[in-house]
This record gives C-alpha cells, sequence and structure tokens, in this order.
C-alpha cells in the first residue's frame, strides 16, 4: 500500500444545501430544552462535536454539561436525520463518482474518510447517494472535538487495518475549506483541495494546499495528484 486517500465528505463529495443542520437544531433543543439558534454561525470545516459544543456555548450552557449529554445527542440527530435525508435532493461534486472509481480499483492505496461527521451521520449521507461502500476506514467527527485531530486518528486506525505505517505525503486529505487543509501540517500530509464548498479558489490558495483543483472532473488530473 503506498497511500492513504482520505476524502472529506460536505463540500467535497456531495452538497446538501445545509441538510442536516436542522436535525442537529432538533436534537439540541429536545435534550436541553431551549432555544439553539443557528444564525450567524458557521459549521464549514467543524466537527459535530465541535458543533454542538459551540452553539450550546453560545446560549449558555457549559462545555462539560454538553459532553455528559453527547451520547444523548447523537442518538436524536440520527433518528432525525435518517428521516431529514429523505427529503434532500443531494448534489454529488463534480467528478467525484469517477474519481473514487479509479482509485477504489487500485490496490496501492487504502480509501477512507476524514469528516467532522459523526459515523452513523456519515453512513446516513452517504448511503442517499449510494457511496458509503467505497470506504474502508476513516476518522470522524464523534472521536475528536477538532478537525486537527482526526489525521492522528486516522493514521493509526489505517495501520491496526494495514500493518503498514503511511506517513507524511503518503497520506493524502481531500477537502473544501481551510481547516481540510491545514488539519494535517503537523504530519507532513499531502492537502489536496476542492472549490466544491463554500470557498473558492483563491481562498483556498492562501492556506498553500500541495494541490488545487476547481473541482474533480478532470479525472486523470485528479488521481495524477492524488498519487504522486
Amino acid at each position: 500500500m503506498k497511500k492513504l486517500v482520505l476524502f472529506d465528505i460536505d463540500g467535497t463529495i456531495m452538497n446538501t444545501d445545509g441538510g442536516g443542520a436542522s436535525s442537529c437544531q432538533m436534537a439540541l433543543e429536545t435534550v436541553f430544552g431551549k432555544k439553539v439558534p443557528l444564525d450567524n454561525y458557521s459549521m464549514s470545516g467543524k466537527t459535530d462535536t465541535q458543533i454542538v459544543l459551540d452553539l450550546m456555548d453560545r446560549v449558555g450552557v457549559s462545555r462539560d454539561e454538553t459532553t455528559r449529554k453527547l451520547d444523548e445527542i447523537n442518538v436524536l440527530y440520527i433518528d432525525h436525520l435518517s428521516k431529514e435525508v429523505d427529503t434532500w435532493d443531494p448534489e454529488l461534486c463534480p467528478g467525484i463518482v469517477d474519481v473514487l472509481d479509479a482509485l477504489i480499483a487500485r490496490d496501492d492505496l487504502v480509501l477512507g474518510l476524514l469528516t467532522g461527521n459523526i459515523v452513523r451521520g456519515a453512513e446516513v449521507k452517504l448511503n442517499r447517494v449510494g457511496l458509503w461502500h467505497y470506504f474502508k476506514t476513516g476518522a470522524f467527527g464523534d472521536r475528536a472535538p477538532e478537525r486537527k485531530m482526526l489525521p492522528d486518528i486516522a493514521q493509526k486506525i489505517a495501520q491496526e487495518l494495514t500493518g503498514k505505517l503511511f506517513e507524511g505525503k503518503d497520506i493524502v486529505i481531500i477537502g473544501d475549506t481551510p481547516n481540510d487543509v491545514l488539519c494535517g501540517q503537523h504530519l507532513g500530509v499531502k492537502a489536496v483541495a476542492v472549490a466544491t464548498g463554500g470557498y473558492d479558489r483563491e481562498s483556498l490558495r492562501a492556506y498553500n494546499p500541495d494541490f488545487l483543483f476547481e473541482d474533480l472532473s478532470h479525472t486523470d488530473e485528479a488521481v495524477e495528484a492524488i498519487m504522486a
């Protein structure tokens, strides 16, 4: 195995126009019995755990209290999300299926996820577009409060799965936000940025990704960058 290839979901694989936010809001308001406004809060590039802690902090609930109730929150969130997802009209990001098909056909990489979604949330979303089965490993938002902690988790899980320690540029993180570009810098990973989410190319360029694409519609170029 040469590469550990890790994809973000929202804005990188698919766009749901904010899908899931209302399920998060519902879960929090049910558990804490108070209004939890989402206005002026960006969820982009954050883990679900971080989002929950931030939103409750804004309405005066301590992080310790919120942390104690994370399991309860997640159960309610997934219950509502599983119903909400049927109302979505999700849009796959350009080229993503062809790139995933090209990567999964290879025998020299491990294909996984590095996402702020909790694992069941990731499964619900990707099953909605028929892509969950592509991914063999990953690091998810229920394992860490901040995205910068996820690459270390993904590295450890991949080593347990394969027996190989992936290091440096053999770890490839593909995402659409500055946090995706920055989160693996301490490990020296390769960052592939795509302007298919809420950030345009110039905004992403400022964070110095190894590769930067408008989208992944040019399959050969994208795979070459990932495997370089």
